[in-house]
């Protein structure tokens, strides 16, 4: 593991008997007590998330808002400071060079949090498309930290155990405020469960003391990549490098209203996307659910109902835990992906029956 990168959490996850695991360069923590109860934790009272590996890029000068916009398929013209979009930047030929959030601090001033395993190579994507724009491009990513707090109870905790007051921050927007220590932090309506939640920005050391005095409230229970991978899925939440990658769009992600096809100046990406739409998708997203409790897994073949031919791949797989199901995200033939449609999954060499379904599993509860 030479060269591998640990969080300013990685002492923690030590001490707490973490099961690691290389993930996108750091040595992450997998598991502590197991998947399913740090999952079940999430679910129904409050789970908290080390993602401090997660990248974090500000751009900021007079063309920020236009350049932000020119590598992004969301619109952020004229939105308020404090709002939060999800989107996609994308290379010329309409596939994802990665998935992020842009969080507008002020007009001319943009946080981007990229998936951990992009960092360098959306960084240099970044400044290839910056040539004709006049901004600033710096890489915050080894100087903060970030934990996730998500779950029914998260609001609760974040007032009574960390004294930040946030029933008033609606989803997917944020602020920038400080502990009752006067600690500077970053704190947004937002995560990557299902659940309601919020992300924490900060610096490292502050990150620590944030999660020292969570794990000693004993009102958030320490949870691992394993169920943020379990929690993502069941809600339809997209991964990079499974249901989105170079060479997979996001209008054949079922990511088309994070799409702004029409705004003013379009986006890199955008005519391919638009003669995608035009032409029709040959491929989507879908799920699948297996009457059989063997468990499809990512690059598993799909196959016709009746097994005699290759329509797609899983994408991502489980036995569901909150919906006690065998189940599946895949890319496969459109031809196919009308819901109620009898397929087939190859698992290792036997092949079971499955059912096209919405790629949703389990009901979202977000705070609105």
């Amino acid at each position: 593991m030479e060269n591998i990168r640990k969080t300013c959490l990685y002492p923690r996850h030590i001490a707490l008997g973490a099961q690691m695991s290389p993930f996108a360069g750091f040595d992450m923590p997998i598991q502590y007590k197991g998947i399913a109860e740090e999952h079940n934790a999430v679910r129904n009272a409050c789970g908290v998330f080390d993602v401090s590996h997660m990248g974090e890029v500000l751009i900021s000068g007079p063309d920020a808002e236009k350049y932000v916009n020119h590598i992004f398929t969301n619109d952020i013209t004229g939105a308020p400071d404090g709002k939060i979009f999800y989107g996609m930047m994308l290379h010329p030929d309409g596939g994802t060079v990665d998935d992020l959030l842009v969080y507008r601090r002020g007009e001319n001033n943009f946080l981007l949090v990229i998936n951990a395993a992009n960092i360098d190579k959306d960084i240099d994507w970044m400044f290839k498309c910056a040539e004709c724009y006049n901004v600033r491009i710096e890489d915050l990513s080894d100087e903060l930290g970030e934990l996730a707090i998500q779950g029914p109870e998260a609001e609760s905790v974040m007032e009574n155990v960390l004294g930040i007051k946030c029933a008033d921050l609606a989803f997917y927007t944020f602020r920038e405020t400080a502990l009752p220590n006067g600690s500077a932090i970053l704190v947004s309506r937002t995560g990557y469960t299902g659940e309601d939640g919020f992300e924490i920005y900060a610096y490292p050391g502050i990150i620590v003391d944030i999660w020292d005095a969570l794990m000693a409230s004993g009102n958030a229970e320490p949870c691992g990549l394993g169920c943020r991978d379990t929690l993502r899925f069941e809600v339809g939440l997209p991964l990079y490098g499974d249901e989105l990658a170079d060479d997979i769009t996001p209008l054949e992600a079922g990511l088309g209203i994070f799409v702004k096809l029409d705004k003013p100046g379009g986006f890199i990406g955008r005519d391919a996307l638009a003669a995608q739409k035009a032409e029709g998708l040959r491929r989507k997203l879908v799920g699948l659910e297996l009457a059989d409790r063997a468990i499809p897994r990512h690059g598993y073949e799909v196959l016709t109902a009746d097994g005699s031919e290759v329509i797609g791949a899983v994408t991502t797989g489980y036995r569901g835990i909150s919906v006690d199901k065998s189940i599946a995200m895949a890319l496969i033939d459109a031809r196919y992906a009308e819901k109620g449609t009898p397929v087939a999954v190859r698992i290792r060499k036997k092949i079971f029956p499955a059912t096209v379904t919405a790629k949703k599993f389990f009901k979202k509860s977000y705070k609105k």
